[in-house]
């Protein structure tokens, strides 16, 4: 058996002399053979073994997605786990005759579904960019499949291979969804022009990337999301950047890289509260990015980057990973065996910081293991819509101290069913920043003599709240506004104040604290809501909430009675559906009436 570390570097010298690995060089670099990092790739073969196993144990559910939705992103990712596991000599699985059995089953069920123009459906119809998802995972596995060489894969490689040209033309002529399916779809093209040319491939990619990569100045991407910038985009832009001759894009990854280290809690979660996506009310995970970090730290050799690659091995299997497990990240580092080499020297990581993208109106602050969010970067104010693809999550502020975790800070005024407080800036103000709002209903008059009609029928238009057939757009308007300020401070002691003005109209109004469950809640003045579980309204004093050692003390409460009852309403927009707001967690409610002035104190 040939040890692993012979196996990579021959690996890694023939990747250089063939596309291109980080870094590039001469043929005598390339001799030199770098140093590999022998306990990640241990840690990974291990890992790949593992997860080979319950694919084994498991792929029969792929196949009857496969065959009864259309659906092949599992069939093609278990088809490219397997394949490295038997291609890499480190693998108790390599070159096991007992794999074939299964690979060929997936294969030739992802060729047998699909369909005649090279695509699969995977949820939508004849889908472009869900394709590329399994071509990216595809082309990974062929590769490795033809650089063994194997004579008993001979028959599955022709396969893989067949499915990879007849997808080609598909993703070429085909259309996309979101911002990040262009890049995917790039990606997948890519590799297969550069193992079977096409002049009509290369022309497709250019098309896409001549509309700009979608990055915000702050690094984000326009989708600001962890979850599709690293998932999608920043493996997409490296593919490309290596097979397209595209090594501009290394810069465009490099800047989120840095971005999302401000975005990073200590524990490895990373900050989704201004994702325009899904995720932007879920957790999302540090080691989604992990091989993005290896990639640029060995390739720049940036020691921070370095830095954050070396934390995620430390913390091994006892992290969580999000949707990617660590044995599936065995096939891309034998794709590219530059990636198993030693990292550089490690800089420290930041971990005291106040950190303003004011291109998501966002603020993140740190102080060792005491972090804290301030957000007022949603769609709202300006689209006026709550849709998929728009940032719509009211939280405005989130803290944590060690492990006690305050998720989400609301404010919920019962203003015309408009729905909570959604800030229409974020600014520095002194030694405070400035979330603000101002929303506005209107009362509508009769129409001008000009606009009515005899007959009554008025056009069906949009109030803003409700549609009917009332002609609004040509109706005066009487208004009632209602203003909200919050001044956000950080305190010498490690602490916040928040400082709240609402005026303009006499409302009830809810502040809604929400604590990560798994910890103890505490304070004389807490009172349970009647039905709803979990919930408390604080009426007074200062109330705690403790997991261990780690507490957060927050209030005062702020009264109870009939004129400032325990209500958080999310709006009509979202009760005219039957949708709820409601965030999962241990919920404390501070209860008020407008023009209100309240100081909040966390500490």
């Amino acid at each position: 058996m040939i040890a692993r570390r012979t196996f990579l570097a021959t690996s890694a010298t023939a990747t250089a002399a063939g596309v291109g690995g980080l870094g590039g060089g001469s043929a005598a670099a390339a001799s030199e053979q770098p140093r590999q990092d022998q306990d990640f790739v241990d840690f990974l073969t291990e890992a790949a073994d593992a997860r080979a196993a319950a694919v084994i144990d498991g792929y029969d559910d792929d196949l009857t997605e496969l065959r009864d939705q259309g659906k092949a992103r599992a069939a093609a990712r278990s088809l490219r786990t397997l394949t490295s596991v038997h291609v890499h000599p480190g693998s108790r699985y390599h070159h096991d005759d007992a794999l074939l059995g299964p690979l060929g089953g997936l294969a030739e069920a992802l060729a047998d579904e699909q369909f005649d123009d090279g695509l699969w459906d995977q949820g939508a119809v004849h889908s472009p960019p869900d394709t590329a998802f399994s071509i990216v995972d595809l082309n990974i596995a062929h590769a490795l499949l033809d650089k063994d060489g194997e004579r008993s894969t001979a028959k599955l490689r022709a396969t893989v291979e067949r499915i990879l040209r007849k997808a080609g033309p598909g993703l070429a002529n085909g259309g996309v969804h979101t911002a990040n399916h262009r890049w995917l779809v790039c990606s997948a093209l890519s590799r297969i022009h550069r193992r079977w040319p096409d002049p009509s491939y290369p022309r497709r990619i250019d098309a896409w990337l001549a509309e700009g990569i979608d990055q915000l100045p702050g690094g984000e991407y326009s989708e600001r999301s962890p979850t599709y910038s690293a998932v999608v985009t920043n493996p997409a832009l490296l593919t490309i950047a290596r097979f397209h001759d595209r090594r501009d894009l290394y810069a465009h990854v490099r800047d989120n890289l840095t971005a999302s280290l401000y975005v990073t809690e200590p524990g490895g979660e990373v900050e989704s509260l201004h994702s325009r996506r899904q995720d932007q009310a879920a957790l999302r995970y540090l080691p989604e990015f992990w091989l993005q970090y290896r990639e640029l730290a060995i390739r720049d050799g940036n020691g921070t980057f370095a830095a954050v690659a070396e934390l995620l091995r430390e913390r091994g299997t006892g992290q969580t990973f999000g949707e990617t497990p660590p044995g599936d990240r065995l096939a891309e580092v034998l794709d590219r065996p530059e990636l198993a080499r030693e990292l550089p020297q490690v800089k420290p990581l930041p971990t005291d910081f106040e950190h303003h993208d004011d291109s998501c109106r966002l603020v993140r602050v740190r102080r060792g293991e005491r972090t804290a969010s301030i957000f007022g970067g949603t769609d709202l104010p300006e689209v006026h819509a709550i849709s998929s693809g728009l940032s719509t999550n009211p939280t405005f502020f989130k803290m944590r101290k060690g492990a006690a975790i305050l998720d989400s800070l609301r404010l919920a005024p019962r203003f015309f069913s408009l729905g909570p407080f959604r800030s229409e800036g974020l600014e520095r103000q002194g030694d405070a920043w400035r979330l603000h709002a101002e929303v506005r209903a209107a009362f509508h008059q009769p129409l001008p003599r000009r606009h009515r009609r005899k007959d009554g029928l008025y056009p069906l238009t949009d109030d803003g709240r409700f549609w009917s057939a009332m002609d609004f757009p040509h109706r005066p308007k009487e208004y009632r506004a209602l203003r909200t300020e919050i001044l956000v401070r950080e305190t010498d002691d490690g602490g916040w104040d928040l400082s709240f003005d609402v005026s303009e109209s006499a409302v009830p109004l809810a502040l809604e604290l929400c604590f990560r469950r798994g910890g103890e809640l505490s304070g004389e003045g807490l009172e349970p809501v009647a039905g709803a579980d979990d919930t408390y309204q604080l009426v007074s004093g200062e109330a705690t909430y403790a997991v261990g050692d780690d507490r957060i003390t927050f209030g005062p409460g702020n009264g109870k009675g009939g004129k400032q009852p325990p209500v958080v309403e999310p709006g009509e927009r979202y009760t005219w559906m039957n949708g709820s707001l409601t965030p999962d967690g241990i919920r404390v409610l501070i209860t008020g009436r407008s023009p209100l002035t309240y100081r909040m104190t966390l500490r």
